[in-house]
């Protein structure tokens, strides 16, 4: 036995414990106003932000000390300073780096951790429906702030005139919508084009409509319950796969849908998980975070439906060329890239 190995280990689990745990602190900071009411970067003792936010000042200097301890706050004298870096990512909802709505989805594998055991045991299913619900508003929490810095301003302009096509107007498909975050912000940016979402789970279908209304959007765009492969239409412009078509248990079956389903000089936008063709090539921070997160939520909810390909989180360019080329496609192409995903175009 290498006893160097051994102690080195042996850290990087007190670590991953210790990060786990920040998890949880990340989400009382969340539900509480507790990053909010730091997001002045201004020092603050335990005792003043008692008085901020209606928390109990001792429990507040325990989790001010944990926040100091991870690097998260600063402590100085008795006070704690939340760096205006950190409130970026952790105070700031409109801020393109918020990440704290996401500490929901981690949350969500510790809930559904008995039903993980069964699937693990059994066929390997467990369907999206059937996670604990801050799974979902987790899931549009943590990809809100991408879609809205870089989805209008950046992965549109990369597609071959899509743009235009939306500015004149076009008709826009969002399968796999969740709560509708992209499709929301397609409309506000476009309004001249007419948008419809699609989603097999009631209860996010329920939701996105309410996003729509919300946003004043609801006279172009709606929702509706359906399939990636029995959705009504056949000219759509414009067919959208945000960070979904990977949990699919027919992602063939799903893109062959998508190319009956689109005009002749239409578009598949694919937004996916950042991953490389390998494991290898995978072992990052990112793809340790997908594929821990894949484990739970993407391939068991593939395995839950028909053909149950299992693509999981990091399927990587080369296995979503395969998709789309045996379902019909001629043109595939990483059109952008961002540390967190792989924006891909097909057409026919």
């Amino acid at each position: 036995m290498d006893e160097v190995k051994l102690q080195a280990f042996m850290g990087q689990l007190v670590s991953d414990m210790g990060a786990a745990a920040m998890l949880a602190n990340i989400i009382l900071g969340d539900e509480l106003g507790l990053y909010k009411a730091m997001a002045d970067s201004q020092p603050i003792t335990p005792e003043a932000l008692a008085v901020k936010t209606g928390c109990n000042a001792r429990l507040l200097r325990e989790w001010l000390s944990a926040q100091a301890a991870s690097g998260y706050v600063e402590h100085t004298a008795g006070s704690f300073r939340l760096p205006e870096e950190q409130a970026l990512a952790l105070a700031i909802e409109d801020s393109p780096v918020y990440v704290a709505g996401g500490a929901s989805v981690i949350a969500a594998l510790f809930h559904d951790k008995d039903k993980l055991v069964a699937a693990m045991r059994g066929d390997g299913a467990l369907a999206w429906g059937e996670h604990h619900p801050c799974m979902f508003s987790g899931t549009e929490r943590f990809f809100r702030p991408g879609y809205r810095a870089h989805l209008v301003s950046e992965w549109l302009p990369t597609l071959d005139g899509v743009v235009e096509k939306l500015q004149a107007g076009a008709r826009v498909a969002d399968i796999g919508c969740g709560h509708g975050a992209s499709t929301v912000i397609m409309a506000q940016a476009f309004a001249a084009s007419r948008f419809v979402g699609f989603d097999y789970h009631a209860p996010s279908v329920a939701i996105a409509n309410q996003r729509a209304r919300d946003a004043g959007v609801a006279d172009r765009v709606s929702f509706q319950q359906g399939s990636a492969k029995d959705y009504p239409g056949t000219d759509y412009d414009l067919i959208c796969y945000f960070d979904c078509l990977h949990d699919m248990g027919d992602p063939v079956g799903a893109a062959r849908h998508a190319l009956a389903s689109l005009k002749s000089d239409g578009t598949v936008l694919l937004v996916e998980p950042f991953a490389h063709d390998t494991l290898e090539q995978n072992m990052t921070p990112v793809g340790r975070l997908f594929y821990a997160a894949s484990t739970f939520i993407c391939t068991p909810n593939s395995l839950s439906q028909e053909v149950g390909l299992g693509l999981g989180a990091q399927a990587g360019e080369g296995r979503l060329r395969q998709v789309f080329e045996a379902a019909g496609f001629s043109r595939f192409r990483r059109a952008t890239e961002t540390p967190f995903n792989l924006i891909l175009e097909a057409r026919k």
